[in-house]
């Protein structure tokens, strides 16, 4: 390894703040990236750029959702002698009716994919799936607060991921060998529904969380009662309708490939949100 730093964007999100703690952990060199973290960095200001980029080796690019500003960063990683790079796609971009309605999400997505295969550089992709931490962490972490996930997902399921997984894989591709022009397709060992998510929550913190589940007007009349803009309130529905439609359940060795070991259990995954308990 060499002792040039490695840069990590989106350093204060779930996976980015851990691959920053165990890169760190090592003892390695990081450079932590984000707008309002330790080292400014802001997609759409490409001022922040070079100072990110300078003296960098490796990178862990984790992109702004919807937009084309992958390629442009790359050729300039290039010119600053970056030698490798991970980008964080996601699961199912290159499957329309993943998610129904992000067509201009997942086409930036894929053209990121496209620019990283095409960089010159030694390149890998990890896609990972539905988090474990968006109960605890995330999207679903008040409501899991509150005791009662109300969802329009049926009896809809996923494989949900731990971070740390995610983080763990990112780390071993940053720093190892055997990676290059591959793609970590990352999901958790099992699918669960929601009401099985619900129980192992419950179990996790100690008390009763349910799960209720709605049809989807209900949800968005739910959200925008509570002071949601009718946008956001349907595209989170479309989140929660992947679920319902099971297009995260089936398993992908990712992990497994990279870390040689399987993932994380979901009860894994969730037990450090309730660390008071044995």
């Amino acid at each position: 390894m060499t002792s040039r730093p490695i840069l990590v964007t989106g350093a204060t999100g779930k996976s980015g703040r851990r691959v920053v703690a165990m890169l760190r952990a090592r003892g390695l060199p990081v450079r932590a990236a984000s707008r309002t973290g330790e080292h400014p960095f802001d997609w759409n200001d490409p001022g922040t750029w070079d100072a990110a980029l300078d003296g960098v080796h490796a990178v862990h690019i984790v992109q702004l959702g919807g937009s084309r500003l992958v390629r442009p960063f790359l050729d300039r990683a290039v010119r600053h002698g970056v030698r490798r790079v991970v980008l964080a796609s996601g699961r199912g971009i290159d499957d329309p009716d993943y998610i129904r309605g992000a067509d201009e999400v997942r086409a930036a997505a894929l053209d990121s994919e496209a620019a990283v295969r095409d960089s010159g550089l030694e390149w890998t992709i990890t896609r990972p799936g539905w988090f474990a931490q968006t109960f605890t962490e995330g999207i679903y972490a008040d409501a899991v607060r509150a005791g009662e996930l109300r969802l329009p997902a049926g009896d809809g399921a996923a494989c949900f991921l731990d971070a740390e997984d995610v983080a763990a894989v990112v780390v071993a591709v940053l720093t190892g060998g055997g990676h290059a022009r591959r793609t970590y397709e990352l999901s958790g060992p099992e699918p669960l529904t929601l009401a099985e998510a619900a129980a192992i929550l419950s179990d996790a913190a100690g008390r009763t969380i349910r799960y209720v589940p709605l049809s989807r007007g209900q949800y968005v009349a739910d959200l925008v009662r509570q002071g949601m803009p009718a946008p956001q309130a349907e595209a989170l529905a479309e989140a929660a309708d992947a679920l319902r439609r099971r297009t995260d359940a089936h398993v992908a060795g990712g992990v497994q490939r990279a870390l040689g070991r399987p993932p994380h259990t979901f009860a894994q995954a969730v037990r450090e949100a309730f660390p008071s308990r044995p």
